[in-house]
């Protein structure tokens, strides 16, 4: 039994979900992708675990959380500032880390892409979304939702009552096309796209925001439509 079956049988997937053209993706991020993360997007399509993983995918209906959009560069970039600077403790080199998801609590879901070439090597990292603290699982994508969502695999990262209820998947409607490619970080952002000027702007227009962690989408949309992104 492979990983996409495992993680089939625990979680069934919706009945239907878009197709990808992944030569194209894989050609405008400049890197190969992992087979099970591409039969993990084209059986479930754009969504969450349990209404609380949420992986990236290429036809997410915002760019914010499309694998394509602007927010693994974002993330990298704050990364590599938070080590230059001793912020936050990074245990792993940010040129190798790509983030292709994130919790309902601000975690993001990473690979880390070594050796390069062989995306069927890489595996898994998460970082706490207002902490220092990072969780490794030596293993793929499917491996670890599989682990994780069995109860076999326990992230500290992860709220205790995760399992508390069935596993399931939610669907969200899915964009008609990826969206384009966007590897230029964003303007001050943080980690979590979490600017200054984002946070101050919500603040000011009645948003409740925090001081750390993900920026909720809602938010970030919001920020976007009055012509600030």
């Amino acid at each position: 039994m492979t990983g996409i079956d495992r993680l089939t049988d625990l979680c069934p997937p919706p009945p239907a979900a878009p197709s990808t053209d992944w030569s194209s993706t894989e050609r405008a991020l400049g890197m190969p992708l992992p087979t099970d993360y591409k039969q993990i997007a084209d059986t479930y399509g754009p969504g969450a675990f349990c209404d609380f993983l949420h992986l990236y995918h290429p036809h997410a209906p915002t760019r914010w959380t499309s694998l394509t959009g602007p927010m693994p560069a974002t993330i990298r970039t704050q990364l590599q500032h938070d080590r230059d600077s001793g912020t936050h403790p990074v245990p792993h080199d940010p040129r190798h880390l790509f983030a292709m998801g994130v919790t309902d609590n601000g975690e993001y879901l990473f690979w880390i892409t070594e050796p390069a070439v062989a995306p069927e090597k890489w595996t898994i990292a998460a970082n706490q979304a207002r902490g220092p603290q990072w969780y490794a699982y030596g293993g793929g994508l499917a491996d670890f939702l599989t682990a994780v969502l069995s109860g076999r695999e326990t992230v500290p990262l992860f709220p205790d009552g995760l399992l508390a209820q069935e596993v399931f998947f939610t669907p969200t409607a899915p964009a008609p096309t990826p969206a384009p490619v966007d590897t230029a970080p964003q303007p001050r952002t943080g980690m979590t796209a979490d600017s200054s000027d984002i946070r101050a702007w919500a603040r000011a227009n009645g948003y409740d925001v925090p001081d750390r962690g993900r920026v909720p989408v809602a938010i970030l949309e919001a920020w976007e439509k009055a012509g600030n992104g």
